[in-house]
């Protein structure tokens, strides 16, 4: 019994930190969809660019990538995140995106 779990702890630890990642990535998944929302609002109701991108980075506690598009008819906030899980800063980050689109006030 003592071997068998000896040999198994390994994986058993290397399943759980991917699980661990995986977890993370959705959290930052959510965060980013909940700050596209606010953005494209804030966007369209003719809010400077520049406070809707700090508006995004405060909300999603990162270093967001920021594009915003906006015309007569509609605002369009993508968000892009990389997540790198903290225990391993070496390893391929995994990118995360979020977009909202909201009609332009005028």
């Amino acid at each position: 019994m003592t071997a068998e779990t000896a040999a198994m702890l390994p994986a058993l630890v290397v399943v759980l930190a991917a699980a661990l990642w995986a977890i993370q990535a959705v959290a930052v998944q959510l965060e980013c969809v909940d700050a596209a929302r606010v953005a494209a609002r804030a966007a369209a109701r003719g809010e400077p660019l520049d406070e809707v991108r700090t508006l995004v980075r405060v909300a999603t506690g990162h270093e967001a990538q920021v594009n915003v598009s906006r015309n007569s008819e509609q605002t369009r906030i993508e968000i892009s995140v990389e997540v790198r899980p903290p225990w391993g800063p070496a390893l391929p980050a995994v990118q995360v995106t979020a977009s909202a689109t909201a009609a332009t006030e005028p």
